[in-house]
């Protein structure tokens, strides 16, 4: 189980959680399809998909949730096409049209009697929880689609101390610099693919693939005054991705050393590879994770932290 996007949260105070906690409190909010007449249904689900196994999945105090949600798929134009159908039976009947009022309840009635019979999808959003770290890590792309994770582990736990983390450096400064300045940390590598944006709200877009980001052209956007936003790099010879402008991760790659050192694990059945493939995952990411604050001179909650105890 490979993340492959993270939405990086802190703690902003000590985690306390653990499997045994998690795991009690996820069981009042496990996942229940769809009922008839309900449109969306949301709750936790085993991460390895099996009913029979734990809510909350632990390695080396890492401890990973799963929220599976289901959706009902009603199109407007299905509804549209069965209320004129219905419409025009009732005109046929009495004589008169349907008024503007009538309409609308009919409509109500209409969408509530194909909603038993509609088709739904499913989609999986995982995470997990670093106690000792801080940390809450969401494999997503979408950063709405994290914050409904969140939502609902915060209602499921009654509180849940964390916020999107922040960095003192302003990561489109910092990355810019990076890009203008060619002088990266060692473990750090720029990749062909970049976007820079101008800070104006109407300002200009540039987006780059394939190309060498050293080149003079870009240099040239930047003097223009645009911005780093989206940066594709590599750590260490062992992670790729595309970092933006919100400290956001995409497109991450765990590389041939990484997927090495997974390979060699002997595992009996799915439960032991899932088990060793998310320690060495959360391992590798506990130290990138780390190191990507310093990269962006720290955290910016612990200048407020140090005023709060010297007050």
């Amino acid at each position: 189980m490979w993340f492959k996007n993270l939405v990086l949260y802190r703690f902003t105070e000590a985690c306390t959680l653990t499997a045994e906690r998690l795991e009690y409190a996820l069981v009042a909010r496990r996942f229940a399809p769809c009922g008839s007449m309900e449109l969306a249904a949301a709750g936790w689900h085993p991460p390895l998909r099996r009913d029979d196994l734990p809510l909350v999945h632990a390695a080396n105090g890492y401890l990973m949730v799963s929220l599976l949600k289901e959706e009902k798929i009603l199109p407007a134009s299905v509804v549209n096409e069965a209320l004129e159908e219905r419409a025009e039976e009732i005109e046929a009947r009495r004589g008169t049209p349907v008024g503007r009022k009538e309409r609308r309840d009919l409509r109500d009635e209409v969408f509530n009697s194909l909603l038993p019979r509609a088709f739904s999808h499913t989609r999986r959003t995982y995470a997990y929880v670093d106690p000792r770290g801080g940390w809450l890590v969401v494999d997503s792309a979408s950063v709405k689609k994290a914050e409904e994770l969140v939502s609902l582990l915060r209602q499921t736990l009654g509180s849940l101390p964390v916020a999107p983390v922040a960095t003192q450096g302003r990561p489109p400064a910092v990355m810019t610099t990076w890009l203008l300045e060619q002088d990266l940390p060692p473990d750090l590598v720029i990749e062909d693919e970049c976007e820079l944006r101008s800070p104006e709200e109407e300002g200009g877009i540039v987006r780059c693939r394939r190309q060498d980001l050293s080149a003079p052209e870009i240099r040239n956007h930047i003097d223009a005054g645009k911005e780093v936003v989206r940066l594709a790099v590599s750590w260490n010879d062992r992670l790729s991705f595309t970092l933006d402008d919100a400290l956001g991760i995409k497109k991450l790659r765990f590389l041939d050393v990484i997927q090495e050192q997974a390979a060699e694990i002997d595992a009996a059945d799915e439960v032991e590879r899932f088990d060793a493939d998310f320690a060495i995952m959360t391992l590798e990411l506990s130290q990138f994770l780390a190191r990507l604050v310093e990269l962006f001179g720290g955290e910016a909650v612990q200048r407020t932290v140090m005023a709060d105890n010297k007050s």
